[in-house]
């Protein structure tokens, strides 16, 4: 993230210096004014699967034991996490 210091636009990281350009500068957009529209969607990792494995849905009410799956890598670490989704009722859940 770059901020300015005068005429020049300074690098926080590695101090990297530029001219500022009025004309360029004009087309910025800031934070300012800007509204927030909340967590974006995130698409669904079991929507497609087509994969399936042996393992009960923890619904109550569904006595089957079969789950499609897909591994997906968890934010901010190095190990991956399973969602499940029920092949008989649709449930949902993760296993990590």
């Amino acid at each position: 993230m770059m901020h300015t210091e005068g005429d020049t636009w300074v690098c926080r990281s590695c101090e990297n210096e530029e001219s500022r350009d009025s004309q360029a500068e004009a087309a910025m957009t800031t934070q300012d004014g800007q509204r927030d529209d909340g967590t974006p969607d995130v698409a669904d990792a079991t929507q497609d699967a087509t994969e399936t494995m042996q393992e009960p849905c923890p619904t109550e009410d569904c006595d089957s034991e079969q789950a499609y799956y897909e591994m997906m890598p968890k934010p901010g670490g190095s190990y991956e996490v399973r969602l499940f989704t029920c092949v008989e009722c649709g449930h949902k859940w993760r296993e990590s």
